[in-house]
Order: C-alpha cells, then sequence, then structure tokens
C-alpha cells in the first residue's frame, strides 16, 4: 500500500461550533439564553456535515478538519463568492433565517469574518498539501436536494465522487471508472439493502470546491460525499455502528484511491 502520509484528507463542515461573535449577530439579544443557544447549535450542527470527521478519520495520513460551522464561514467556498450559498450563508439549505431580518453584515465585518476563519483554514491546508500526492475533501449530503440546491426534491445516491469536469479533472480522468469500483467495493456493507445502494461519479456534483483549488499537476484531488439517511435517524440522532461501518469502509478505500491517483 502507498504510504499513507502522501495522503490528505480535509473535512471543511464537520463542526457545530460558532464563535460568540457569529453567535451574537445570529441571536442578538438571546445570545446568553441557553436554550435559544442550544437549539441555533444543534440547527447549524445538523445542516453542517455531522461526523463526518469521524467517518473520514484515517490514522497516518495528514489531516485537516475545520473547528469552525460552515454556518461562520464556508471553506469549501471560494473567499469572494457572495451567492446566496457563497462563503457567507443568510440562512440554512432549507432557507431558514440565521440572522435577525434587520440584520446587515458590513464589508468590514465580512472582511474580518474571512480573515478570521477562512484564511487560516486554508493556510493550513496549503501547508499540508505540500507533501500530498492525494487530497481528498469529505463531506454528507442529504438525501434529497433541499431548497438551497439545485436538485430540491431529487433522490441523492449513497455516495457521490466528485472528480472534477472531462474539462478539467481534478482526479486523473483515466482512473475515473476504476476509482468509483474501488469506492462501491469497499462501501458496499454498508450500501446493500438500504434505500442509497448506488456510488456515481458527478451526481449530483460533479466538482468540490477545495478539490478544484488544491488539484495540482503532481497532487490528485476529488470530494466525497456520503449520504447522510445511511448514518442519521429522522430525528437527527446517529446511528453509531453506521458510522464505524462507514469509517472502516474509508479506511479500505482510501489506501487504494491513492494508489490510483499516483498510478
Amino acid at each position: 500500500m502507498p504510504e499513507l502520509n502522501r495522503l490528505l484528507v480535509v473535512t471543511p463542515h464537520p463542526s457545530g461550533a460558532l464563535p460568540a461573535e457569529v453567535l451574537s449577530d445570529m441571536l442578538g439579544p438571546d445570545l446568553l439564553n441557553a436554550e435559544a443557544r442550544d437549539a441555533l447549535l444543534r440547527r447549524v450542527f445538523l445542516d453542517g456535515d455531522p461526523y463526518t470527521d469521524l467517518i473520514f478519520h484515517l490514522p497516518g495520513a495528514r489531516s485537516v478538519q475545520a473547528a469552525w460551522s460552515r454556518f461562520a464561514v464556508d471553506l469549501n467556498r471560494e473567499r469572494d463568492d457572495r451567492d446566496e450559498n457563497g462563503v457567507i450563508k443568510r440562512g440554512t439549505f432549507d432557507r431558514q433565517p440565521l440572522y435577525p431580518p434587520k440584520f446587515t453584515l458590513s464589508e468590514a465585518a465580512r472582511e474580518t469574518r474571512l480573515r478570521r476563519y477562512w484564511d487560516p483554514f486554508h493556510a493550513l491546508v496549503t501547508q499540508e498539501a505540500q507533501e500530498a500526492a492525494l487530497l481528498i475533501v469529505g463531506h454528507c449530503m442529504a438525501p434529497s436536494g433541499p431548497a438551497l440546491s439545485h436538485d430540491t426534491g431529487t433522490p441523492r445516491p449513497g455516495l457521490c465522487l466528485m472528480n472534477g469536469t472531462d474539462a478539467a479533472p481534478t482526479f486523473p480522468r483515466a482512473q475515473w471508472a476504476a476509482l468509483r469500483d474501488a469506492c462501491a467495493a469497499a462501501f458496499a456493507p454498508v450500501l446493500v439493502g438500504t434505500p442509497y445502494p448506488d456510488v456515481q461519479v458527478g451526481v449530483p456534483w460533479q466538482t468540490d470546491t477545495i478539490s478544484a483549488a488544491y488539484a495540482a499537476p503532481d497532487r490528485a484531488a476529488f470530494g466525497i460525499e456520503v449520504n447522510s439517511g445511511l448514518y442519521l435517524n429522522a430525528d437527527g440522532t446517529p446511528r453509531h455502528d453506521v458510522i464505524r461501518a462507514l469509517n472502516e469502509a474509508f479506511a479500505r478505500f482510501a489506501p487504494e484511491a491513492l494508489a490510483l491517483a499516483r498510478g
């Protein structure tokens, strides 16, 4: 097996934590209301990529894990992305507001937030990527497309591999089929018999933003999305046995992906 220290695993969205300054923006006078604060933190945790830090944990590999929720700053967006689903979001993926109706984030406050949370994360990814032959970005996705998505209401597969496009691949184009087959074989024990048995390439997304940013001639990259319906109950509680099984599947898959990336 290739040396795992040539693999960098990035999880940009597992955290449900929000800095006090962002909590204050979102909650206003309810900042010190424990019930309101706990409800908000649970909401942003479950609307992030919960437990992906555990699913994609791989001893021996390099890793960069986000400390803050994607609703403070979405680290898998370009720094100047101002779309509704951009780097600083005003609402959740169900388009429920996160801020009071009259809240406005000034340009100075926006830049401060990016400097404090986006910049340090990407500086660390840049540093760790220097020694990596492969970068894998680990995510989870809702079972079907939410309101804030391009595939609203569409059922999603068990796993999605985001290898880039034919014109701009982030993982060697000739190895896409082999990568998909290796992923399907590794995760088969978890997927078989579930409503989400498929592993697809490019569905519902073709390109992962971090992968596109850090792929290089000597460094392949791809994103992987796990369907959260596999391991979260309808009320958001985790199925820890499935989380363990997903982690074991990733441990089988990642070395094969590294071997394919290095030819």
